[in-house]
């Protein structure tokens, strides 16, 4: 048995007063490219899953966001179909400052403001089922596990 590390993986889901949340489609990753997912990144080392969610929000969609104001509304831990383990922490926010908008053009080719009970067909499942099991209430999940 080899040593694996795990991934962790903050995601951010912004949420407009009318309940919709922001989607963003990936393009030139290597990694589910034309697909939806939340803004979202790997934690950098010496960072906290919080630093890592407010870095990836600005650094993808271009807002501040003060960490009081994001929370902590689901954790999966996930493993892709190679077996490799990631654990996800989503955190919801109704509060930032700036318009969301594409500041990462080289790997982003849009923007959309989705229902989060009906996510489109081409959502990430990863975050298609964090994001359910927030809407659900349910505070920890597994996902692509037997």
């Amino acid at each position: 048995m080899t040593d694996q590390v795990t991934v962790l993986d903050a995601m951010v889901i912004l949420e407009r007063e009318d309940g919709r949340i922001l989607l963003i489609e990936r393009a030139n990753t290597g990694y589910a490219d034309g697909m939806l997912n939340l803004p979202s990144g790997k934690v950098e080392r010496g960072e906290s899953v919080e630093e890592a969610a407010v870095r990836e929000a600005f650094e993808e969609v271009g807002v501040k966001i003060d960490p009081a104001d994001l929370h902590p509304v689901h954790v999966v831990h996930h493993r892709n179909p190679e077996g490799n383990a990631r654990i996800g922490w989503f955190f919801a926010t109704t509060r930032w400052e700036g318009r969301p908008h594409n500041a990462e053009p080289t790997k982003c080719a849009g923007l959309t403001w989705a229902n989060p009970d009906h996510l489109p067909e081409n959502t990430v499942p990863y975050n298609a089922h964090g994001i359910a099991a927030y809407r659900r209430g349910t505070p920890l999940s597994l996902h692509g596990w037997s």
